[in-house]
């Protein structure tokens, strides 16, 4: 989503969040520090959001949500418009975690997403501590298999399920540690004690280059006050974008104070766009999105995508480049040196070089699945399953259709394209899903639930 593209009123509202006062501390080393830097193996902590979509995030230009630790991480680097992911958080976790699409997976619903085997599938870690990293799992491990451990993380805090935030909650009462059940105490808050296990790795790994997946509760369902939510509270729901944001300001503080800015990265990502019950409300310049979370329409894949590395990525940049869910494995690999295999297809595209300012090789089109649905999609068209063609020059708020006798040559032509890209995948080839084609877990998608 570009910001040329929405109202006047829009735009001016979208940049002039990125003026805003700073929050924390927020370093931007001297050349020598910077040079100093690239010597050593950058850190990478990558942020992920649970059903966060672009219609709730400040610096999008969103109506009625206020994000300025976030909109500050923009503002002193690099804002992608146009980062998709699968619509679903175990289909979009999988794709992140293993740089593959879900038809070779075979992770393409929910449940389908707990089958998945360490045998088979090498997620980032597994790749990363071979260059030398320790790594971290904290928070969300959801629907993926087993434990983090098994896939590789040196370190890992596991709470049960999405959205648990209070020991009030059936499946609050107690959270894995490294393989210890723990007792989330009376008046804990499963942010908070995410957050302090954050600092206690990296405080125990100050010397060491590390990459760590920091899976956020906020903002899934079931949305409860946070420790700052006051009695009288009107939205509940904006406390806890708030409180997400609060722990972005409180990552960036702590890694100044352990001096560790300077040569760490921090990657702000969303696993799926925003849920049905909340979509109304994450308007930008006053419009509903099209589509919500599970839905194979903008505003169930398209999410925020920020990306701050001290002393390397320009300043407030926003890039419109087409980025996938699978590009983090091979960008985080070229960052730290480390090989990929070369006898296991990977679905990624490095997209470091833009990190670096540089025009690099953008991709031309991304792919997109749930289920036994996918879309392919370039700056300009969208190419689904059924062949269906949409024109998405006024994304992310309406696809229109392309009639199917169309005279229009630009249409033809990103049909061709599409569908060329389509063939090569051959997602119909790979592994087919047997759920019920909602995606969801089978109790929920009888129960309706969105």
């Amino acid at each position: 989503m570009e910001t040329k593209h929405l109202p006047a009123s829009t735009r001016a509202k979208s940049i002039g969040l990125l003026s805003l006062p700073i929050i924390g501390a927020l370093v931007n080393p001297s050349s020598a520090e910077a040079r100093e830097n690239q010597a050593r193996k950058p850190n990478i902590i990558f942020i992920l959001a649970d059903d966060l979509g672009v219609g709730e995030v400040g610096c999008y230009g969103a109506d009625h949500y206020k994000t300025p630790n976030i909109d500050r991480l923009a503002s002193m680097g690099i804002r992608f418009t146009n980062a998709y992911t699968a619509p679903l958080s175990g289909p979009s976790r999988a794709t992140i975690l293993t740089g593959r699409h879900l038809f070779r997976t075979g992770a393409t619903n929910q449940d389908a997403c707990g089958l998945m085997e360490p045998s088979v599938e090498t997620m980032i870690p597994g790749y990363l501590k071979k260059a030398g990293y320790v790594t971290a799992s904290i928070g969300k491990w959801g629907q993926l298999p087993l434990n983090p451990d098994d896939f590789g993380f040196d370190d890992y805090l596991k709470f049960q399920g999405s959205g648990i935030y209070w020991n009030t909650q059936a499946r609050g009462k107690t959270y894995l540690l490294n393989g210890a059940q723990t007792k989330l105490q009376d008046k804990e808050y499963m942010p908070d004690v995410m957050r302090g296990h954050l600092v206690d790795f990296l405080t125990r790994h100050v010397n060491d280059p590390f990459y760590v997946y920091y899976s956020l509760s906020h903002v899934h369902n079931e949305i409860l006050p946070t420790p700052d939510s006051q009695p009288d509270s009107k939205n509940i729901y904006a406390d806890n974008i708030s409180y997400m944001d609060k722990l972005v300001g409180q990552l960036i503080s702590d890694l100044d104070r352990l001096k560790l800015s300077d040569n760490t990265i921090l990657v702000f990502f969303g696993d799926n766009g925003t849920a049905a019950a909340r979509s109304d409300q994450a308007t930008i310049g006053g419009r509903r999105l099209i589509g919500q979370k599970g839905s194979l329409l903008e505003g169930g894949s398209l999410e925020p995508l920020i990306v701050y590395w001290p002393g390397v990525t320009p300043k407030g940049k926003v890039s419109a480049d087409l980025i996938s869910a699978v590009d983090f494995v091979p960008t985080f690999a070229e960052i730290a040196g480390a090989q990929l295999p070369k006898d296991k297809i990977l679905d990624g595209q490095s997209f470091n070089a833009q990190l670096h300012g540089e025009k690099g090789n953008p991709r031309s089109s991304i792919f997109v699945q749930l289920a036994n649905n996918w879309y392919v999609r370039s700056s300009e068209y969208k190419l689904n399953q059924s062949g269906e063609l949409f024109d998405m020059s006024n994304a992310p708020f309406e696809e229109i259709p392309v009639p199917v006798d169309t005279k229009n040559s630009r249409a033809l032509s990103a049909r061709a394209a599409l569908q060329t890209e389509l063939n090569r995948l051959n997602p119909a080839g790979g592994i087919r899903d047997t759920g019920d084609g909602s995606g969801r877990h089978a109790a929920n998608a009888q129960k309706k639930i969105k």
